[in-house]
């Protein structure tokens, strides 16, 4: 009799001992997802931004505005389920239209001096600033969703329920050097 109820106490510990580390895992699985979908957000808002931008210069070249309109039409929207390489691509994407535009400016120096321009510039710069943030906040989430999913005893519960590890974000080469400051 006293070694069912040992038994019983060891199966009942060892079940909500699963039970609470599946929730932490399903916690910290939700707050990786959340992160992702805070860059989605983010990254939409710098889309709209640049869209703006491009409206602007509808006025000065037509062909450029085409092009420009094409590859914001192109764009596929971030959500909680979308991977770091999805993500990443939509920055490249990103950078890829704003080094186009940034070469017709230097061809319409007027532009560049319109004050809606300038506003919305401003606007491109503020939601690249909260994309930065956004992906460190996924990066650090990642990091502790992560941790659980590789550490002893709450990894043996993550591969007996498949929560896979998950990317990290990565800095883009070109953005670690130090821009030049000549003029």
């Amino acid at each position: 009799m006293m070694t069912a109820i040992i038994v019983i106490a060891i199966v009942a510990v060892l079940v909500l001992w699963i039970i609470s580390s599946q929730r932490k895992l399903v916690n910290a699985e939700e707050l990786t997802k959340n992160a992702m979908s805070q860059i989605g957000v983010q990254q939409s808002s710098r889309w709209d931004a640049l869209s703006a931008l491009v409206e602007l210069l509808k006025s000065y070249n037509e062909h450029e505005y085409n092009t420009l309109k094409d590859v914001i039409a192109s764009r596929a929207g971030i959500n909680a389920n979308s991977t770091a390489a999805e993500a990443q691509a939509q920055d490249d994407a990103f950078s890829a239209a704003m080094k186009q535009l940034n070469v017709v400016v230097e061809r319409y120096p007027e532009l560049k001096a319109d004050a809606m321009y300038q506003k919305t510039m401003d606007s491109v710069n503020t939601y690249e600033n909260q994309v930065r943030v956004a992906r460190m906040t996924y990066n650090d989430t990642v990091t502790r969703y992560n941790r659980l999913t590789r550490q002893i005893p709450d990894s043996i519960v993550a591969s007996l329920f498949h929560f896979a590890e998950k990317q990290y974000l990565q800095e883009d080469a070109a953005k670690k050097d130090m821009p030049s400051l000549k003029i």
